[in-house]
This record gives C-alpha cells, structure tokens and sequence, in this order.
C-alpha cells in the first residue's frame, strides 16, 4: 500500500474538496469482525471514545478541522454507504499508512459498529494523532443520522473494447 495512487488520491480529495457532510457506512471484516455476517455488535473495548449521533455531527460542522479515516474494506463502504469525503485506510494497513494522514486535524475512525474503528482510533492516539473518536455508520444511521449510499460506476461500452 505505499504510496498507493488510490490511497493519495483519497487524501488529495479529503485535504482540497469542498466539504459538505452526510452520514457515513459501516460494514465488518469478515476475517475481523464478526459484524459484517451477522449484524450483531461485540461490545466496544476500546479506549478512545465511541462516538453518538451528536458528537459526530458537532464535529462534521467543522469539516475544515476534521478527517474521517474509514477503516473497512471497499466493498463494505459501497454495500452499505459512507461518507462523501473520507480517507479509506483498511484497519491492517493503517499503521503502514501514518505518513499519510493529516497531523493537523482531529480525526474520527469509522467502521460498522465502532469495533474496528475503536482499535484504529487507539492506534492513532498511540502514535501522536487528535483523535475524537470512533463511530459506527451502523449506529449513526440507527440514531438517525443520514448515510451518503455509493453506487460503483458501471463501466462503458467503449471501455470494454479497448481490452480487446
């Protein structure tokens, strides 16, 4: 993942878009979290805060200030939704990936029901970041909160030409 052009370009839209914000998407790792099959939460065990419903919004009200690190896997965001900017840093690769995430502002780790997302946040308060906390899109949209659903782009029919 070093130095990945997916991994830069995420950064690029999260530290230059105009940021507007919706609700986000959660959905667990298979091989990480029993969540993603079954829907059911393990209890948070993390030290970082979980965040609700209106911590998470205080926060997205100053978009400037914030980076969301979405710790799921692709596949995950789109099946379920995300937010419109965030930073898609998968929670094995995240300690591989610090040199890529904004020292200057407060971050907030997402996963399905927090768990993943509580041992990103921890890791990232270890090595030096602000971290808020760690929220769950789950549990954001239980408590109300609107999640932006990404559709994959299908692709064109010239496209498929072109690998012929």
């Amino acid at each position: 993942m070093k130095n990945s052009p997916k991994l830069l370009l995420t950064t690029l839209l999260i530290l230059a878009a105009p940021v507007t914000f919706a609700a986000n998407h959660d959905a667990g790792h298979a091989s990480q979290s029993k969540e993603a099959h079954t829907g059911d939460a393990r209890p948070y065990t993390a030290k970082s805060p979980k965040l609700n419903r209106a911590q998470l919004d205080a926060l997205l009200a100053k978009p400037e200030q914030l980076t969301i690190i979405d710790v799921r896997r692709p596949d995950e965001v789109s099946a379920i939704g995300g937010f419109p900017v965030y930073l898609s840093i998968q929670l094995n690769a995240l300690e591989q990936s610090l040199a890529f995430i904004p020292k200057d502002r407060t971050i907030v780790t997402v996963s399905n029901h927090a768990g993943r997302a509580g041992k990103a946040a921890d890791l990232l308060a270890e090595k030096g970041f602000h971290v808020a906390g760690a929220v769950g899109s789950q549990n954001y949209e239980e408590e109300g909160g609107v999640i932006t659903k990404i559709a994959p782009v299908a692709p064109k029919a010239t496209d498929h030409k072109k690998k012929l």
